[in-house]
């Protein structure tokens, strides 16, 4: 790669939050000038940790990270900052752009046309839906004009509109740009090289191409480190079994068994530290809370009561009010739910949880049997080690934190299942494990999804348009 085409290389750059963390061990790689490059790995491996090095708000503890001089860099994040949900759109775009005192609100409608978002500049970044969000989010990070243009999870919230214009819009981007994404069709159709991270390595590998072809490449690379490592081991395995055999019969013997051994020292540097694929979680039940009697009547904008094994579809377009019909229903505003019912709840921004709790005490608060035990193995089952536990949910990754929602489901045993995009920040191999266990559960679902696929899985699924009904 031309020294000249780099705009970004991490050269040797290691970096953990604690020294039982580590997230980054010796990486190294680069980014050509208007390339558009992808972030994959396992959640917790360190896709937003390398986002956060690259703006400067976290220092690698060695190695550098080298930008071309005079570089800007621009991040659309998954979600706006609390402390900004009470600003109006002028004074949220201002924060972008301090030093500009004339013609901003001029150029916010520009980047907001850019991004196919019609909104009231009057209007408050609260009141916005979760894909008005993500829209915004994209034209904040753009209202700079950014050199480098740092993605994290861009199609969380989009409807299959917002999706297609945020596609496009990549597809002819003429700068840099970094993605991390769980959509693999989405990360297809413009991606032109891959960086990989390794949880269980703290490494990085590079690819040059496509997702789907990188994705090939990776999986026949294991095949090839697989295959090498086991010639490997049956090579040791078989000299092992010859020095026993030589072993003190003779010095000449003993000379030939020291040198075995020397070959069996080099033959085990030669073997491969395998990237362990990505782990999926295996299948699981949601229990349902057992009950006789009503459960839910929804009062508006439809009046209808869902029983056991009902499932209800809440669609239409970014900003038309599904989030706030859910959240409606769950304030009772809109709806009359059994007292005695225990509502799962899974929303766009984890609002649910208390980030400043540990995973563990999220998990003992919610179990209905407040054994240890009990709360481990339901961790251990979305691929949350006990160590992780010790954690407060804050610093867990998005991916981590929507596991810890699925592993609540598992201890709360809830009557009535209320999910709002509930495969945001999901590793694409985990959702059709998920997708299976809200079709199995057995009380009633009331959901909000833009995924067709997962959708698709979840049988008998009653659908609500809000764009056509009202």
């Amino acid at each position: 790669m031309a020294q000249e085409n780099v705009v970004i290389r991490f050269d040797g750059v290691s970096f953990s939050y604690n020294d039982t963390k580590i997230i980054l061990d010796d990486a190294d790689f680069s980014v050509r000038r208007n390339s558009i490059i992808t972030i994959i790995g396992q959640n917790g491996a360190g896709k937003s940790t390398i986002f956060k090095l690259l703006l400067g708000r976290l220092k690698p503890q060695s190695g550098q990270i080298n930008l071309e001089p005079g570089t800007t860099i621009g991040i659309a994040e998954q979600m706006v900052p609390a402390d900004k949900l009470e600003l109006d759109i002028v004074s949220y775009f201002k924060t972008a752009l301090p030093d500009k005192e004339f013609g901003i609100e001029g150029d916010i409608k520009k980047i907001l046309d850019t991004v196919n978002l019609n909104i009231q500049l009057t209007k408050k970044v609260k009141e916005l839906s979760g894909g008005q969000k993500a829209r915004l989010l994209l034209a904040y990070s753009l209202i700079s004009n950014p050199d480098v243009l740092l993605l994290d999870e861009p199609t969380n919230n989009l409807d299959k509109v917002g999706i297609s214009h945020l596609t496009n819009f990549l597809m002819n981007y003429q700068k840099t740009c970094i993605v991390i994404s769980h959509d693999a069709n989405f990360l297809n159709k413009f991606t032109d090289g891959v960086l990989n991270l390794d949880i269980h390595t703290h490494k990085i590998e590079q690819f040059v191409g496509n997702y789907f072809d990188v994705i090939e490449e990776i999986a026949a690379k294991l095949e090839r480190d697989r295959l090498l490592n086991s010639r490997l081991k049956k090579s040791i395995r078989d000299r092992f079994e010859k020095v026993n055999k030589l072993g003190g019969k003779s010095i000449a013997m003993s000379r030939l068994a020291r040198r075995i051994r020397v070959d069996i020292a080099e033959d085990r540097e030669e073997m491969v530290e395998m990237r362990r694929e990505d782990r999926t979680i295996p299948a699981f039940d949601i229990p349902c809370q057992e009950y006789v009697g009503d459960i839910i009547k929804i009062k508006k904008p439809i009046v209808t009561e869902l029983v056991k094994g009902s499932r209800l579809l809440i669609k239409g377009p970014n900003g038309i009010g599904k989030s706030t019909l859910l959240k409606s229903i769950i304030e009772r505003d809109s709806a009359e739910i059994n007292p005695k019912i225990r509502v799962g709840y899974y929303s766009q921004d984890f609002s649910e949880l208390d980030f400043q709790q540990t995973a563990y005490n999220s998990l003992y608060a919610i179990s209905l049997t407040q054994k240890p035990q009990d709360i481990y193995e339901a961790a251990a089952r979305f691929l949350l080690p006990g160590e992780l536990l010790k954690n407060k949910i804050e610093s867990l990754s998005d991916g981590q934190k929507g596991l810890l929602c699925y592993a609540r489901f598992m201890l709360q045993h809830p009557g009535l299942l209320i999910l709002d995009e509930p495969t945001n920040h999901i590793n694409f191999r985990h959702i059709p494990v998920i997708a299976d266990a809200i079709d199995k559960f057995e009380g009633p679902v009331i959901l909000v999804s833009h995924h067709r696929e997962f959708v698709r899985k979840i049988k008998e699924i009653r659908e609500l348009d809000l764009d056509r009904e009202f």
